[in-house]
């Protein structure tokens, strides 16, 4: 690639876009934006010293490198125009159409964003890079492009925005650029990132490089010519080039604790030939000649990853005893590897008829970015939405097949629920069961790299499983399944609250036609802010709101709910109800019920009730020390005798050693009836700490749980948690 050329010229450029962009129209409206442009920065200059459209220009002509369409070029070199100039969104639209301004409007917003390594300011940024490019692919690779560049003359900030750029770089642009396939950009912004984040380091990469560069050259030659000789014979039409680590990957591997001599003792080689048969052709006749290590060979042809790489690799003795990791792929496979998901540009320039095949992964690799866009649709807040992104996007990856060979990428940890879905929803929703290699196992198996997963389905199954949320890995196959009960809650919380609301206005012997009335609906809707009746019902149904409060709302009492609710308990309105609830509130009916978070009683503790603001009652265990100094808001609740469901609660595990710890603990719960929802370590010098939230139907089933936990060997204590 180009290096930085501070004296580029738009001829320069103009030359290179002509050799793929031929409409006369399209390089009329690249002139047409360097003219804009150049009158825009007329004047500005850059810390180098340079004039400011240089800036520009450069970017372009990486981006021409990739063989970018003629939008791009055009918002390449207006990209800082917005930001810098004189200049609005609408004026661009006007000369140069909607297209090209959103391109450069979409630049823009990324460059206004500062990064730094505060946490608010690195969750925000995270969010608005990630969620705001993913409106056109075309804008992350414009900025990928200006980054470049400014990698290129960092050298002229100080050393701590030197390292602020660089580490910005490396955890938040280059794994996107990985992502999707854009391995020339991404090698030099890693390259370039290390030089000033850790120049010590690269610098000593760079030193032993040129100390071995002699010998490495000779026998890479060598060996070159050897293949050369031996595919020729064989009538293999082909190009072969010595293919040199980048620096970054071999940061990564000392990193890991190899040497660099372990690193060089493996040499590159890259062989280009026409088709995808000869890529096979070429691969059996090295291996005649030269015998391949086993487990090194990869072939990413007939298994592309899903960021279209293809290419085959092997590994094997060469000259002199060296190994060599040799590539066999096509010019077209090439041209993916190294631009990635841009390479779709030059196919469309060209007229070349891409596969189908290389179009379905096209589609894969931009369902990422509509992935982030129902994620940040699904999360509540900034630091919820990057989580989630940085677990199902950025997270390490593995690669599983479907029983007909087609690969699927996941985030290390997915279980077959996140597989499921990721097929297809209609599969998720349908699913019965799953196979892995040909074994049944249970829905939250977590898969490994290479498994082939099969999915019994049932076009008759009622649809996933509510437990199957705390199975699933990925947020995108947690909010397919709260997507699917939402539908059908919605229904019935409209259903609920509708008979709720009629029960207690006929219970206060209010006239319907009164509170029916438009004009006191309306006044309830902006009490609430809702926006129609049915969010009012829907909001009854499902506990966000209870029929008490609104009907209250209604006769405009100027009493608070607290107080009516004490009033209703001190006067001992101890009528016979019909209780619908685990929890039970003498002598009242429909009111909201909360557990508390920080005790998280279960059937069979003592309870109590405190009165909160606003939230109806929330259930404490009656020695939470939350509530000890609460004697005015607290009333008494007591467990139903017909409970209906499990609750769950904390308890702290002590060990003494760890060894076969967590699988003991896990046996416990075999025909005990207690489900474990997580298990958290707590670090400890002294010893070994988890906490354990269960789900468990009352006191008496957790005690035995309890006991049977204190019969391994190296627990010391079991005990309730109250937070």
């Amino acid at each position: 690639m180009r290096k930085d050329n501070p004296k580029l010229t738009f001829d320069e450029l103009y030359e290179k876009v002509c050799t793929y962009i031929t409409k006369n129209d399209e390089r009329k409206m690249i002139s047409k934006a360097y003219l804009f442009a150049y009158e825009k920065h007329f004047g500005q200059t850059r810390l180098t010293g340079e004039e400011y459209i240089v800036h520009p220009l450069n970017v372009a002509y990486i981006l021409a490198d990739i063989n970018a369409d003629a939008s791009t070029i055009c918002a390449a070199i207006l990209h800082d125009t917005i930001e810098d100039c004189d200049c609005t969104y609408e004026e661009i639209e006007k000369k140069f159409g909607k297209e090209i301004a959103d391109l450069v409007n979409g630049v823009t917003k990324i460059n206004k964003l500062k990064f730094t390594c505060d946490n608010e300011a690195v969750i925000a940024n995270h969010r608005k890079i990630l969620v705001g490019l993913c409106e056109d692919v075309r804008i992350l690779i414009i900025k990928f492009a200006d980054r470049l560049h400014n990698m290129r003359t960092l050298w002229i900030l100080s050393e701590k925005k030197q390292k602020e750029k660089a580490k910005e770089t490396l955890d938040i642009l280059t794994p996107i650029a990985h992502r999707l396939g854009m391995n020339q950009i991404k090698s030099e912004l890693e390259d370039l990132s290390l030089r000033y984040y850790k120049p010590d380091v690269y610098f000593s990469i760079v030193e032993k490089l040129n100390q071995t560069r002699k010998e490495r050259d000779r026998i890479v030659n060598e060996m070159m010519m050897k293949v050369t000789e031996l595919l020729d014979k064989h009538g293999i039409e082909h190009q072969i080039k010595g293919r040199a680590k980048s620096i970054y990957s071999i940061y990564k591997k000392l990193d890991k604790g190899k040497r660099f001599s372990d690193i060089y003792d493996l040499l590159a080689l890259r062989v280009f030939v026409n088709t995808e048969q000869e890529c096979y052709q070429a691969l059996g006749i090295i291996h005649s000649r030269y015998r391949p290590i086993p487990k090194r060979f990869k072939d990413y042809i007939a298994m592309p990853k899903t960021n279209m790489y293809q290419s085959l690799h092997t590994t094997v003795f060469g000259l002199e005893g060296y190994l060599f990791e040799i590539q066999i792929r096509t010019y077209e496979m090439d041209e993916v590897a190294e631009r990635g998901i841009a390479s779709h540009w030059s196919y469309k320039e060209k007229g070349s008829n891409v596969k189908a095949s290389m179009q379905n992964a096209m589609e894969q690799k931009l369902q990422f970015f509509r992935e982030i866009m129902e994620l940040k649709e699904e999360e509540s807040n900034d630091e919820e939405f990057v989580r989630s992104v940085q677990e199902d996007v950025l997270k390490d990856t593995i690669y599983v097949f479907t029983p007909k060979g087609d690969v699927i990428e996941l985030p290390q940890g997915s279980t077959p629920i996140d597989f499921a879905y990721r097929v297809h929803s209609g599969v998720g929703d349908t699913m019965v069961g799953a196979l892995v290699n040909g074994n049944i196992v249970p829905l939250d198996y977590v898969l490994n790299d290479g498994d082939i997963i099969k999915i019994n389905t049932n076009k008759n199954s009622t649809g996933p499983s509510r437990e199957w949320i705390d199975m699933a890995f990925t947020s995108q196959a947690k909010n397919k399944i709260k997507s699917f009960y939402n539908k059908i809650d919605k229904e019935e919380y409209l259903k609920i609250g509708t008979e709720n609301l009629q029960k207690e206005v006929r219970k206060r012997k209010i006239p319907f036609a009164d509170f029916y009335s438009n004009e006191n609906v309306a006044k309830l809707l902006e009490e609430f802010h809702l926006g129609d009746t049915n969010e009012l019902y829907i909001a009854l149904g499902n506990g966000k709101l209870t029929a008490f409060s609104v009907v209250n709302a209604y006769t405009n009492t100027n009493r608070s709910k607290e107080e009516l609710i004490l009033d209703k308990v001190t006067k001992g309105e101890n009528k016979k109800i019909q209780v619908k609830n685990d929890i039970i509130v003498e002598g009242i009916d429909e009111i909201k019920v909360n557990i508390a978070a920080c005790c998280k009683p279960i059937p069979g503790d003592d309870i109590a009730g405190y009165i909160s603001k606003g939230n109806g009652i929330n259930v404490h265990r009656i020695h939470c020390p939350n509530i000890s100094d609460l004697e005015e808001r607290i009333i008494d609740v007591k467990w139903n005798e017909e409970v209906s469901k499990k609750y769950s609660t904390d308890i702290l595990i002590r060990a003494e050693e760890n060894k076969d710890l967590l699988l003991n603990i896990i046996s416990k719960t075999s025909g005990s009836d207690i489900s474990i929802q997580s298990i958290n370590t707590i670090h400890s010098s002294e010893d070994y700490m988890f906490t354990l939230n269960v789900l468990v139907e009352n006191t008496e089933r957790l005690q035995k749980f309890m006991n049977d936990l204190l019969s391994i060997s190296s627990i010391v204590t079991v005990e309730r948690v109250i937070n």
